[in-house]
């Protein structure tokens, strides 16, 4: 089955970066979506980018680009989210998905049941 694994939180100062990984494991299709999300305290969980793994096609949050990067290795099922500028306004856990629908939206993996979640890692900016 499909598990995922992020890394790469902690705490930064505001104007700081970090780098958060996802790796996927027990993946058998062929054409999948990867994206991150995150979720703050008592809010529901907010698409940040998402990625298509065989078009590389994109779908960024309006306010995160231009500071937010979101890249895959394909051949190891590695998600990066480089986070740059990072304002206190991020501090949130930050959640890895992965959707087989084949739309590559933000809105499809939070509207899916069948999108896997990753277990989250906290980002904190003071």
């Amino acid at each position: 089955h499909v598990q995922l694994v992020e890394s790469g939180g902690g705490s930064v100062q505001a104007g700081g970066s970090l780098t958060l990984s996802c790796v996927a494991s027990g993946v058998t299709y062929n054409s999948y979506c990867m994206g991150w999300f995150r979720q703050k305290q008592s809010n529901e969980r907010v698409g940040l980018a998402a990625i298509a793994t065989v078009s590389g096609r994109t779908d960024y949050a309006d306010f995160v680009k231009g500071r937010f990067t979101i890249s895959i290795d394909s051949a190891k099922k590695t998600l990066t989210l480089q986070m740059n500028n990072l304002e206190s306004e991020d501090t949130a856990m930050y959640y890895c998905g992965l959707d087989i629908s084949g739309l590559c939206t933000k809105a499809s993996f939070l509207s899916r049941a069948d999108t896997y979640w990753g277990q989250g890692t906290q980002v904190t900016v003071s």
